[in-house]
């Protein structure tokens, strides 16, 4: 991972790195036996790989069926989050597998002919917490193949003579729009593009050389 950050800085790109591992915590759907991340191993990492961010593995985990149940402390670890922002503070978080899997959206693809089972994502308010503990991005995926999907069955199910791609596709980007929109603004995004000028890559690697120098 070092080396991909010495390779990566000098040409001004930024890198991410992950300690820990996703999977299903209760349900067995995920890719294996889960590791949380360990503060002590975090702290470690970062000091020795130079990363400018971190993806915590606190409870979460990829697709669909995240929790059985709407996730408690137990399964879901916040106050992992919080410690690791204590002692890294000024090393930028990441968030993933933390889609919310939002019940209409499950119920419209199910109306139209979708057999997906009832399940918990991660709550907005828990990913509020975590943005208040460091955390600056949020991977939220599934999320959005459910809005794209319950759209683009509504449309087979309603029109079954619908046959062109533009049908189906221009209402399951509107959904998509429409979910990323209320994330946008569910995460304190919205209304902020003006608030930052833009760096090239060569202002990041002159920054990240003069960075470095001063180490």
């Amino acid at each position: 991972t070092k080396e991909v950050v010495e390779y990566a800085h000098a040409r001004g790109v930024t890198v991410e790195g992950e300690i820990g591992t996703l999977g299903g915590i209760e349900d067995g759907h995920g890719s294996g036996e889960v590791h949380l991340t360990d503060p002590d191993e975090a702290v470690e990492f970062v000091h020795q790989t130079g990363v400018d961010a971190l993806a915590v593995a606190f409870g979460t985990s990829h697709g669909a069926y995240k929790f059985a149940q709407e996730p408690t402390g137990e399964v879901l670890k916040m106050d992992l989050i919080e410690e690791i922002h204590r002692r890294l503070p000024d090393t930028h978080l990441v968030m993933h597998g933390s889609s919310s899997v939002p019940p209409e959206l499950v119920a419209q693809v199910n109306q139209y002919g979708g057999a997906l089972k009832p399940a918990w994502g991660v709550p907005v308010k828990e990913i509020q917490l975590g943005i208040r503990h460091g955390v600056r991005k949020i991977n939220v995926d599934t999320d959005s193949r459910l809005a794209v999907t319950g759209a683009i069955r509504k449309v087979f199910a309603e029109s079954p003579e619908k046959f062109d791609p533009r049908d189906y596709l221009k209402p399951a980007r509107a959904a998509m729009q429409e979910l990323i929109a209320g994330r946008m603004r569910d995460f304190g995004q919205a209304g902020h593009a003006g608030d930052y000028e833009p760096l090239s890559l060569e202002q990041m690697r002159e920054g990240y050389a003069a960075a470095a120098a001063a180490a």
